[in-house]
């Protein structure tokens, strides 16, 4: 069973993830929003944070506009209403894509015009990726152009972060293409099947897994890994994950059976094989 705490903390992850905020900025936004108007040094003591460290972060959630701050003295950090908060992330979003719509195409075209390649390369390449939001748009990528099986293996909290990236309406377009996206993930509670079953993978079944990293293969074309230390430390920076990208034929075919070995020994999604499962593993 959930605890009030487990709560907050699913709840703050994903908030962090809507407000484009890392985790303490979310967390520190919530308990406004529970205390109402509090100095920050009341709040860092409440928190058990450094002064410092708060006022930074409530100087930058000052500048976001998702707290402001009264004239008195002491100051009081006072946090706009949910609504408001999601509002002006909506708007930020628009005004970044309006930008790259405006200007975009008219660079690529200046880069086709004026640069030109004609190298080509059949060795396979591999990349280093930084942060989650660029970690999640390359799997978007990878799942969109699929039109085959692409498998995800990873953690409940991850896949509760994956799910407020463009990643399950890639899942709707590899579909569309007779591609299929399998879900393998572990659960220990099955109260919090829902956060799985809302993701809406092809299919999905819940399975020890080897490590508590990320995996995202894609049949003999690319493959997306990270390391559990990193995929699932809690910290608030949200550039601290890392992953890597490879195109390698003999890497991929190797993760890729693994997958396939992991599919056929695990469970359904159901409620009544997740409580099997439990039961059983417990």
């Amino acid at each position: 069973m959930m605890s009030f705490q487990d709560h907050v903390n699913w709840l703050t992850t994903e908030l962090a993830e809507i407000l484009d905020l890392d985790d303490l900025e979310a967390k520190i936004y919530l308990n406004l929003l529970r205390t109402g108007p509090i100095t920050a040094s009341a709040l860092a003591k409440e928190l058990d944070l450094d002064r410092a460290r708060m006022y930074r972060t409530v100087d930058k959630l000052v500048n976001m506009n998702i707290v402001s701050t009264t004239l008195s003295s002491p100051k009081l950090c006072i946090p706009v209403k949910p609504q408001e908060a999601l509002k002006i992330s909506l708007r930020k979003k628009e005004d970044e894509i309006k930008k790259i719509k405006k200007i975009g195409e008219e660079v690529v075209d200046r880069i086709n015009d004026e640069i030109s390649s004609n190298q080509t390369t059949n060795f396979p390449t591999f990349r280093v990726v930084q942060g989650k939001s660029n970690i999640f748009a390359d799997i978007a990528q990878l799942i969109e152009n699929s039109s085959d099986t692409v498998y995800i293996a990873t953690t409940l909290q991850d896949v509760s972060r994956m799910y407020h990236s463009a990643i399950p309406e890639k899942i709707i377009a590899c579909e569309k293409k007779g591609g299929k996206v399998r879900l393998l993930v572990e659960l220990d509670d099955p109260k919090l099947a829902h956060f799985v079953k809302r993701f809406s993978a092809t299919e999905t079944k819940i399975s020890k897994l080897p490590s508590k990293g990320r995996i995202v293969v894609q049949k003999t074309k690319q493959m997306i890994m990270s390391d559990s230390s990193l995929t699932n430390q809690k910290t608030t920076n949200t550039d601290s994950d890392f992953s890597l990208c490879t195109n390698s034929s003999e890497m991929i075919d190797n993760i890729y059976t693994l997958c396939e070995v992991l599919w056929d020994n695990a469970q359904p999604l159901s409620a009544l094989d997740v409580k099997n499962f439990v039961r059983k593993n417990h």
